[in-house]
């Protein structure tokens, strides 16, 4: 047997992590059961190995080990697994893996952090920075650069960029914390003179962010910190560092850059440092002494990197308009190369669709009022003569089309300098372009795809990929809502789609970034925010922190966390703080929620004191208009029955959390709330029941909150509510990710039978009429007025239950599944491919009756055919028949 996929805390062979005493991870193959592991650490230098830790034979089943070793800033340690099979033979050593620590502690740091040699006005906007340092190096062994910036930074050594992480440092509340990057350089160093050059936009930090573009979010002044160090031959180290020593100027080809916005750049300028030479001014940078940021921290999380790459075809719309087509809406940005005479420009802008005429358009994503519209998703490139190459560097955008203008340099307006962002080149003359020239490039945070699905049903294959274009799309170092208009971290999206991203990506690092980010903006009540981070949140929003479905994201996220991934950790490093939210949840039951709040009729005194009737909260949330039309007291009053059913249902989780970490006495609160809440719920909705809004029924049965009678009667009523409604979705944002499991818990066939509907609002009305990512509202660009974006992924929450349900693969515990596949009427196959924490698992069948199961080795499954059986597997290949009773 054989230990593979190594990992460390998630990650591979990570550089500059900062979590002491990792665990090490493995998957195992060739072997049924590993009966025990041995690890070794050890420390590498050119002529000799030494041991720094070695487990010895260790009797076990699990695939992880914790490094029990405090290291040290900058140390690197390598690791290996030897595991011993079912007949306790030792198998070969794995691979080496690494992971190297970055720098721990605040004296680590020699740099200073420096800044434009400008006084900036909050509203004005810049060019990019450009820091520069000349410096001699000799006897080069190794090379880490330690990196980040209050904004976006792109470092370049000798000529060629370092690292492949774009947008970097990427995105945190910077007032709480920045995280930094470490690169390896030693091979972009050389011996005698390097030039260093880093260049710095506004990005999140400054930059437009929210729905209304709102800048200045954490300070009007961009920095950049830095440290190069260099370990010589004979083990001393070289250190150079961000300070008064830098060269500085904002006179380079980038004139504009906001990650919403776009860039606008003129390669007729270039910038040259040395003395008496080029066309720069060029200035000393100046070192930041006042209003210092936090001291940097490791992102330990996979970097924002480019991933595939889309030639267009060229359309020539209507109105004679040249717009490219990308073919799949992506989050990402253009490349081009052509020649061209000085003075010609190329005007890019980048839109989700074309209109009802056929032109290219941004009135969906756009925010319009009389002196602004955002975002502007723009480029405007000022050509140089002859060949000409540009790739878009500080800004993402959500788009398949480009409208593409080529003005030749006679048709320029009066001066030579660019146009300020926004105008318009409506008017000017156009030339032929060859859309070979164009490349589009996604953008997205490196999460390697693990699930994968198909079947019989090529709407729902096509929603699939949807959905996974839109995750692509929507998780730039955060997840958003979209990669338009607002680009917010919304954590009700978040929390919704945990299961479904953790079936389709490895996303344990990404997510733990997440939740960071989540509790850096905790308040002292335990109160946790609708959006995270927190920049560009309009202010009238306030008051809907700590709604529930969104803020309850503190607790759902890292419970669910801990049953895919078996991370006891995670629960046991942030409990005080989610122990914390739990009493903000309790704080709010019983007490008066103000003018706004719904009269509370019929209710027994002695629960009336576990109703949530106060505070203002999203409730359901974007039901369909013709189901429940949302209108300003869905953003203002109270929703008791969504806050007093979340409230049971997050405690009850929490006091599982609570035992499971042996808090005792919290256990027995956190339950003694979620049931008062439960029995209040009962009582709250005893007359409410009789209704065609399907979220209220789905709701409670979903969270179990009714008692017998009700859930009968419920059950009931929700077949007649679909009936009602044509089998069509009716459930806004919270429930309908919930209702296939209701459905399926009463009969599958009714489960299937909504998931089918090709008609609006539905899943598969989506792909049925062009859709390649999912659309924030059911009817498109029909909702909303027109401003309704095309690429939110929340709605393809569903999927979970396509792996969960339909082919029937969930995680039961350690190293154990349970695989329940239940076939649909329509339904000719279907499969299902995951790529658990714990190895390769896989569920499908056929019409026919056959099902076929893959179970990774080291791991068993129980298995529930639909004719009642169950069997007890271990790892392999398996086929069962089975008859399947199928319309």
């Amino acid at each position: 047997m054989k230990a593979i996929r190594l990992r460390t805390e998630y990650l591979a062979d990570p550089l500059g992590i900062d979590i002491q005493h990792p665990r090490l991870m493995w998957n195992c193959e060739e072997g049924l059961f590993q009966t025990a592991f041995q690890v070794r650490a050890y420390r590498k230098t050119d002529d000799s190995v030494s041991v720094l830790w070695d487990s010895g034979r260790t009797a076990s089943g699990s695939m992880e080990a914790v490094y029990p070793l405090t290291a040290a800033s900058r140390e690197r340690v390598y690791w290996q697994v030897r595991l011993f099979n079912e007949a306790d033979v030792p198998g070969e050593w794995s691979e080496e893996a690494f992971f190297e620590m970055g720098l721990l502690h605040p004296e680590d740091w020699k740099a200073k952090w420096i800044a434009g040699n400008y006084r900036p006005d909050r509203r004005r906007r810049y060019p990019v920075d450009i820091f520069h340092r000349a410096f001699r190096m000799e006897d080069i062994k190794k090379a880490r650069l330690y990196i980040t910036s209050c904004g976006l930074y792109e470092a370049v050594l000798n000529g060629k960029r370092v690292g492949k992480f774009v947008l970097a440092p990427g995105y945190t509340d910077y007032r709480k914390r920045i995280q930094y990057q470490t690169y390896d350089v030693t091979d972009l160093l050389k011996e005698g003179l390097n030039d260093l050059t880093v260049s710095l936009a506004d990005g999140w930090y400054r930059g437009s962010i929210g729905a209304w573009g709102l800048r200045n979010q954490y300070g009007t002044q961009t920095k950049l910190l830095l440290q190069l160090e260099v370990t010589h031959s004979d083990g001393h180290r070289s250190t150079l560092v961000s300070g008064p020593s830098w060269k500085w100027t904002n006179e380079g080809p980038v004139r504009f850059a906001d990650n919403k916005d776009g860039e606008i750049v003129d390669a007729r300028k270039t910038v040259r440092f040395e003395k008496k030479t080029g066309h720069a001014s060029v200035k000393k940078a100046l070192t930041v002494s006042r209003h210092l940021p936090p001291v940097p921290t490791a992102s330990n999380n996979v970097p924002v990197t480019e991933h595939e790459h889309f030639t267009p075809v060229l359309i020539r719309t209507p109105s004679g308009k040249q717009v490219l087509d990308f073919g799949q809406n992506i989050a990402g940005y253009a490349e081009f190369s052509l020649y061209a005479r000085e003075n010609d420009r190329i005007l890019l802008r980048f839109g989700e669709m074309l209109d009802k005429s056929g032109e290219f358009t941004q009135d969906n994503i756009q925010c319009v009022r009389k002196d602004k519209r955002t975002p502007l998703q723009k480029v405007e490139y000022i050509c140089k003569e002859g060949l000409n190459h540009y790739k878009t560097r500080f800004a993402i955008f959500g788009f398949r089309y480009a409208e593409v203008t080529v003005i030749p340099a006679e048709a320029a307006p009066s001066g030579k300098g660019p146009s300020e962002p926004g105008s318009s080149a409506a008017e000017m003359k156009t030339i032929p372009l060859i859309p070979e020239n164009f490349t589009a490039i996604a953008v997205y945070s490196d999460m390697e795809q693990t699930g994968f699905f198909e079947s019989s049903n090529e709407l729902l294959n096509r929603f699939v990929d949807a959905t996974l274009w839109s995750a692509k799309g929507n998780h730039t170092d955060i997840p958003t809502d979209c990669p338009t208009r607002e680009r917010h971290g919304w954590t009700g999206d978040a929390q919704i789609f945990f299961n479904t991203a953790a079936y389709l990506f490895d996303y344990a690092a990404f997510s733990k970034k997440y939740l960071r980010d989540v509790y850096d903006w905790q308040k002292k009540n335990g109160c946790l925010p609708q959006i995270a981070p927190y920049g560009g949140v309009d202010f009238y929003m306030a008051p809907m922190n700590g709604s529930v479905g969104w803020s309850d994201i503190g607790i759902l996220l890292p419970w669910r966390f801990y049953k895919i991934y078996g991370d006891k950790r995670i629960l046991e490093t942030i409990y005080d703080r989610m122990a914390r939210y739990a009493r903000f949840m309790i704080f709010r039951c019983g007490r008066y929620g103000g003018p706004l709040a719904s009269p509370l009729k019929g209710i027994p005194k002695e629960l009336r004191k576990f109703v949530v009737n106060r505070g203002q909260s999203y409730g359901e949330w974007a039901e369909p208009a013709d189901v429940h039309p949302n209108d300003w007291k869905d953003m203002a009053a109270p929703h008791p029955e969504v806050s007093t059913a979340y409230t049971a249902y997050v405690l009850g989780i929490m006091a599982g959390i609570s035992k499971l970490l042996r808090h005792e006495e919290d256990a027995a609160l956190f339950r003694s709330y979620a049931e008062g809440c439960r029995k209040a719920y009962q009582a709250l909705v005893r007359d409410s029941l009789d209704t065609d809004r399907q979220a209220l029924l789905v709701r409670p049965l979903y969270m179990d909150l009714l008692d017998p009678e009700q859930t009968v009667y419920a059950k009931e009523r929700l077949v007649k509510a679909l009936d009602h409604y044509g089998w069509r979705l009716g459930t806004g944002f919270l429930s309908t990710p919930l209702i296939l499991d209701v459905l399926a818990g009463i009969d599958i066939e009714y489960a299937y039978r909504l998931l089918q509907n090709e008609q609006m609002p539905g899943w598969l009305f989506m792909p049925k009429n062009g859709a390649t990512t999912i659309w924030e509202s059911w009817e498109g660009t029909e909702a909303q007025g027109g401003i309704a974006s095309l690429n939110h992924y929340s709605k393809g929450a569903v999927v979970e239950w396509l792996f969960s349900t339909m082919c029937g693969i969930r995680i039961e515990k350690e190293r154990h599944f349970a695989i329940a596949p239940h076939p649909g009427r329509d339904f000719t196959f279907a499969e299902a491919r995951y790529h658990s924490i714990f190895g390769w698992v896989s569920s499908g069948w056929t019409k026919e009756g056959l099902f076929r199961i893959s179970i990774p080795a080291n791991c068993t499954a129980d298995v529930y055919l639909p004719d009642g059986k169950t069997l007890s597997i271990g790892p392999g290949e398996h086929e069962f028949a089975c008859p399947v009773l199928l319309g």
